[in-house]
């Protein structure tokens, strides 16, 4: 990175004191606008895509075959997947958009609403928080954050700056999953106390890392960006870096997160009390350090607990399905699977299913027009949060092997130093974000 880049860096995340506590800040009542926006009724959001070798190309054409959206920008730091995505919004929308390999050229342009970010998991937050300050709204994919730190940073920027930000846990706007979670909280199965989550995959071994050259195609510098510097090793882009805490937050925080925050949402709890966690790595010996065998059980005030079950190396999860969430009640149980759900009574009868479309283009609509009115988004940044929270909080106490106890009023860990000391993280110098 030249020494001009540096401080252009340092002089957009150093504009303010950092956050002293995500307790202390004022949210807006529910439904209360948050975000301000210049766009007309009838006015296109302009958005740019950062991140865009996978799951961001597939956002970038979702984004550009909506009416209410034009892509204008595509920046990523593999210049291949930036002619892939150009190519990708051309053939959606029918002209091509500016390429860039850093992203902060998007962040200069005037005529930016947007920026959605789906580069790796330790970008996110450092990303979205340089966006809302440079007066973009953001969509970005989950999970929110890295750590819990910048997650609250996150927040903070979002409501100093007033911006609309979304996280891309899509299943929030799906119709029958949304209804389903609606049900249990207006009483379908009486007193909800119990949630359970569960994803299943196989996974193949990583291998042996082999330090090597850089690709000629990858500009790894800006690939770690805010993670402090480490060698290229071969068996790390552009997926891989999943399974290292520097970059990455397991499974937990890939996949887990969609269905924490379905049980978060149902249960209608915010913070834990208590956070145990068991796993580990059963099946391969390779270079991957996150579990691909974790159990993870969260308690609530009030007599709540949710449960989530990864099985990286194995695709029979609970109930065998490779992805879903059941809520229990003392009058019954719903089960989440695919784009539907299923209602059980006391007796554990089957009395209605439900199938419903999977559309993530409804999520992406809800952002567009979020952004047009101001409004909290089906996602909003700040539950964004609490439901990523726990992935972190469930990760920290499987590194430490220990329970821990949380401040159920922000999940702050209570009486464990050195568990909070992965609250947060170690930047590259003048990468480190405020507010």
């Amino acid at each position: 990175m030249t020494d001009t880049k540096q401080a252009i860096d340092r002089r957009r995340f150093l504009g303010t004191a950092a956050l002293a506590g995500v307790s202390a800040i004022a949210f807006p009542a529910a439904g209360a606008a948050i975000g301000t926006s210049a766009l007309g009724a009838s006015e296109r959001l302009v958005v740019g895509v950062m991140g865009v070798n996978g799951r961001g190309n597939a956002l970038a054409k979702g984004f550009a075959k909506l009416d209410s959206a034009r892509v204008a920008w595509v920046c990523d730091v593999d210049e291949r997947a930036v002619a892939k995505a150009r190519t990708t919004v051309e053939e959606a929308a029918g002209k091509a958009p500016d390429g860039a390999g850093d992203f902060r050229k998007m962040l200069d342009e005037s005529a930016l609403d947007a920026i959605v970010i789906a580069a790796p998991n330790h970008w996110h937050a450092p990303a979205a928080i340089l966006a809302c300050a440079a007066g973009k709204h953001v969509y970005v994919e989950k999970p929110l954050s890295h750590n819990a730190r910048e997650g609250e940073i996150l927040v903070e920027a979002a409501r100093k700056h007033r911006r609309v930000v979304q996280m891309g846990n899509q299943r929030r706007t799906w119709e029958k999953i949304a209804e389903a979670v609606e049900r249990v909280r207006g009483g379908l199965i009486g007193n909800a106390f119990f949630s359970t989550s569960w994803y299943g995959n196989s996974r193949p071994a990583i291998g042996r890392g082999k330090t090597t050259a850089v690709p000629s195609w990858l500009d790894f510098d800006l690939w770690q960006g805010p993670a402090p510097r480490r060698d290229f090793v071969d068996n790390l882009v552009h997926y891989d870096w999943h399974w290292r805490w520097h970059w990455g937050n397991g499974e937990l925080g890939n996949n887990g997160v969609h269905g924490i925050d379905l049980c978060r949402w149902g249960l209608g709890v915010e913070f834990p009390s208590r956070v145990t966690s068991a796993g580990g790595r059963y099946v391969f010996a390779d270079d991957q350090e996150t579990p691909d065998t974790h159990v993870v059980t969260y308690e609530f005030a009030g007599g709540k607990a949710i449960r989530w079950e990864g099985l990286s190396c194995n695709r029979h999860a609970l109930g065998g399905d490779g992805f879903g969430v059941s809520f229990h009640g003392d009058a019954g149980t719903v089960v989440i699977g695919g784009s539907g759900y299923e209602v059980f009574d006391a007796a554990d009868k089957s009395v209605e299913k439900v199938d419903g479309p999977r559309d993530d283009s409804d999520h992406f609509r809800n952002f567009v027009d979020c952004v047009r009115t101001g409004a909290k988004p089906a996602s909003d940044v700040e539950g964004a949060h609490r439901s990523t929270l726990l992935c972190h909080l469930g990760n920290i106490a499987q590194r430490t092997g220990r329970a821990l106890r949380c401040d159920a009023a922000n999940g702050h860990i209570i009486g464990d130093p050195q568990a909070m000391e992965l609250w947060g993280r170690e930047y590259a110098p003048g990468w480190e974000p405020k507010a």
